[in-house]
């Protein structure tokens, strides 16, 4: 018998049996581009490999490759965390860290879409880590007795939970307009508070030097993805803020806030907020969305730091 879920739009639709329909079914409400899509889909389906106990592929097979046949079920047996566990371990011998981050990440948004539809009840991503190197295990006395427990494996798992890090990396790949593309990677690679955000005017704005400075604070710095998307958001504009609405404002507000070009206002907290929210929607299993904080990059910030070059003597 096929259970039936409701969706997000209040539809009667049968719940998917199989993982890889289910797979397709949160790719095509999660508003990806076609390239975010593409690498959601490779890792997603990389993950069905450990759920039968089967190493994944690797290398140039591992695209190509066609996903074993996987009951969405799966997911509820009390074995899969230990099974996701094992396929991370075996990931983390042939792909770099910054690779391991993105498909968890993956993971656990299907999961949690899935998990909002009544799909599926448990969460076996709920406690994996990326693996790390770790100190080497002690060799038991020659000689001694030994147990049928095997030896623990040479790797500690990060202290820090991964969530907002996994959260925002999902938020990052949605697709969405530019201004809120442009602001969420500006608030993820600056680590700076949404107040001072949206509060830069483009006369604070050294595109060149990835960094902004207003006020008495230290400069505000940014990384690769605002660096690609700033000078876009700002085209044509060469005044006022930086982060403005939709539409023309009226004739009462400041002068500051306003942008002499177009006549549109600085964007509001609450405004930015509320679309963060909306947008994140489909990504939370509450069905809530997320709210801004979950961008804060709380790693130490050294790419923030203004480079200064010292002038050359003669």
């Amino acid at each position: 018998m096929i259970q039936q879920r409701i969706d997000g739009s209040g539809t009667s639709c049968p719940a998917p049996v199989e993982y890889g329909a289910a797979v397709d079914r949160y790719l095509a409400a999660a508003g990806l581009g076609s390239s975010s899509s593409r690498v959601y889909r490779i890792s997603l389906h990389g993950w069905a490999w450990p759920l039968v106990e089967r190493r994944a592929p690797t290398g140039r097979e591992r695209r190509g490759a066609l996903p074993p046949v996987v009951p969405l079920a799966r997911l509820d047996d009390p074995q899969a965390a230990q099974r996701l566990r094992r396929g991370l371990a075996d990931r983390a011998d042939v792909a770099q860290p910054r690779t391991l981050v993105r498909e968890l990440a993956c993971l656990r948004a299907a999961i949690a879409w899935w998990r909002a539809r009544g799909w599926i009840s448990a969460d076996p991503a709920a406690g994996l880590a990326l693996p790390t190197a770790g100190p080497v295990p002690e060799t038991a006395s020659s000689g001694g007795p030994t147990t049928d427990v095997p030896a623990p494996p040479a790797v500690t798992t990060v202290r820090e939970s991964a969530t907002d890090r996994d959260r925002a990396r999902a938020a990052l790949a949605l697709r969405a307009p530019l201004r809120e593309l442009t602001l969420w990677h500006l608030l993820h690679e600056s680590g700076a508070s949404v107040e001072r955000v949206l509060a830069l005017d483009i006369g604070h704005l050294d595109l060149l030097g990835r960094c902004a400075r207003a006020g008495a604070g230290a400069p505000l710095g940014w990384g690769p993805g605002t660096a690609r998307l700033l000078p876009m958001l700002l085209a044509g504009r060469t005044s006022g803020p930086v982060f403005v609405t939709c539409r023309r404002v009226h004739t009462g507000t400041p002068v500051a806030d306003r942008c002499p070009v177009t006549g549109r206002g600085r964007l509001s907290y609450r405004r930015a907020a509320e679309l963060f929210t909306a947008a994140t929607g489909p990504l939370d299993p509450t069905g809530r969305g997320w709210t801004l904080l979950v961008l804060r990059d709380r790693a130490p910030r050294s790419r923030n730091r203004v480079r200064r070059v010292r002038p050359v003597r003669g």
